[in-house]
């Protein structure tokens, strides 16, 4: 297998045979990003129009500030897609993003990628190539090297880009950076996620990849792959469970971490770990994530903010211990606990609010507590918005990019049950090759490989 983590993508790339641009990426170099104003319409793509990706287009596609002009998905024509192509009956319908940009890449101003994970990376990156503007579900991409390539054309090509993160526009958002900026929030010592909803995977028994079986009739099964080698169909795959397996999904912490961590992500600071640690492991397999999770990420100290350690819980069983500021109520199935040097705050996920525990100690701490204003727009709009340049994306990649890596690495520690070592200058695992060739993952298809030069 061929790492790209460092010189060797640099090396595989500029010594790849050449490969056939589509014709929109061949005009990739003269495209810029078109300025929208305020009174104008948003000529809006859609990439992805079944489950969540369905969602997404029907919420920002309804928006007053949105014109949807196309829409697209590898397995239009299934049940999933119908009542998104409902609700834009006048859009021009696509199969192949590829082909869709081909045919009407001047009259897309923006687009909303709501595919598997593993697909999200040569589509946001095809559109940002040609100027356009993008809000891509979280989480941002499927591997480590996808978000930093992600992150680095987002810049290059000037355009707005959101990682879908609904919560990160609500009340959580607003509370924590408000209490972060009173100093209400600080010195934080430790941080305790947990997800303990059940998952798809639970109860599975996997020892190898599944046989095949025929192919919807709706569906393109080799483009769903997008720039993985293709594996026999399964419905274990789609069109839900591909989450499900290291291949092609980021597993509950990249589902759900989004939801419960982003916000101390961001406001502490905390960018990148030196360490991730799986304490607990069950049921460990190469190929579906485990039935239950403890990991560890150390993060060091930050100018004057101490070193933090960031604890990831996920399955059913696994709960982590209920603190005595909880004064003998139950934890809830999903949220958080913020340790400080001086206060503990506890949460749920999304945009649901902190409190202070104990309740006595909230109590004392009320009349301090800035008031917040929570007339504000939501993460759609908040995109919409900074497309049209009245505000900006709070969920950027600069902000998202970061945040997904560090899910990235978690991934790859309960992947290979084994501590990683990371230093975040050189963006290496530094005490396991295998693991470090992990942050790349396999090299793309061939016809795929265009998207990693843009």
């Amino acid at each position: 297998m061929i790492s790209f983590n460092n010189v060797n993508r640099r090396a595989f790339l500029s010594s790849a045979v050449a490969v056939s641009l589509s014709p929109s990426l061949l005009r990739a170099s003269l495209a810029n990003a078109k300025k929208i104003s305020a009174n104008e319409k948003i000529n809006l793509a859609c990439v992805g129009l079944g489950n969540r990706g369905g969602d997404i287009a029907r919420a920002i596609g309804g928006s007053e500030h949105t014109n949807v002009v196309a829409v697209c998905d590898v397995d239009m024509g299934s049940r999933l897609t119908a009542q998104t192509l409902e609700q834009f009956p006048d859009a021009r319908r696509f199969q192949d993003f590829r082909k869709m940009f081909d045919a009407m890449g001047s009259q897309i101003d923006a687009v909303t990628i709501g595919t598997p994970d593993h697909s999200h990376f040569p589509i946001a990156m095809m559109a940002m190539a040609l100027g356009k503007h993008i809000y891509i579900e979280k989480p941002l991409a499927n591997t480590f090297q996808e978000c930093e390539l992600l992150m680095a054309a987002a810049k290059k090509h000037n355009v707005v880009a959101q990682m879908g993160n609904q919560g990160h526009s609500g009340a959580n958002y607003h509370q924590f950076k408000a209490w972060t900026e009173a100093g209400i929030i600080k010195d934080v010592t430790r941080v305790v996620a947990f997800m303990n909803s059940p998952r798809r995977w639970h109860g599975w028994k996997i020892e190898s990849y599944p046989d095949g079986e025929p192919v919807p009739q709706t569906l393109d099964w080799d483009l769903w792959h997008a720039g993985l080698e293709m594996k026999p169909f399964s419905r274990l795959y789609h069109p839900a469970e591909w989450r499900s397996w290291f291949y092609y999904g980021n597993g509950a912490l990249g589902d759900w971490g989004a939801h419960i961590l982003d916000t101390a992500h961001r406001f502490l600071d905390l960018g990148l770990p030196t360490k991730v640690e799986p304490e607990r492991v069950d049921g460990h397999s190469e190929f579906i994530f485990p039935q239950a999770t403890t990991l560890r990420f150390d993060f060091p100290a930050r100018g004057d903010k101490p070193p933090v350690e960031v604890f990831w819980y996920d399955g059913t069983e696994n709960r982590p211990e209920t603190p005595p500021e909880l004064e003998g109520r139950r934890l809830q199935t999903n949220g958080k606990l913020i340790y400080s040097k001086n206060l503990t705050f506890y949460g749920g996920t999304h945009h649901d609010p902190l409190r202070i525990i104990p309740e006595s100690k909230r109590v004392e701490l009320q009349p301090d507590l800035p008031r917040l204003s929570l007339d504000a727009s939501d993460h759609h709009i908040n995109f919409l918005l900074s497309v049209k340049g009245q505000e900006e994306c709070r969920s950027s990649l600069d902000v998202a990019g970061p945040l997904t890596q560090m899910f990235c690495l978690g991934k790859i520690a309960q992947q290979t049950a084994e501590t990683l070592i990371f230093d975040p200058e050189s963006k290496q695992i530094t005490n396991d090759k295998a693991a470090n060739a992990l942050l790349a993952g396999p090299p793309p298809r061939k016809e795929w490989e265009q998207y990693y030069r843009l």
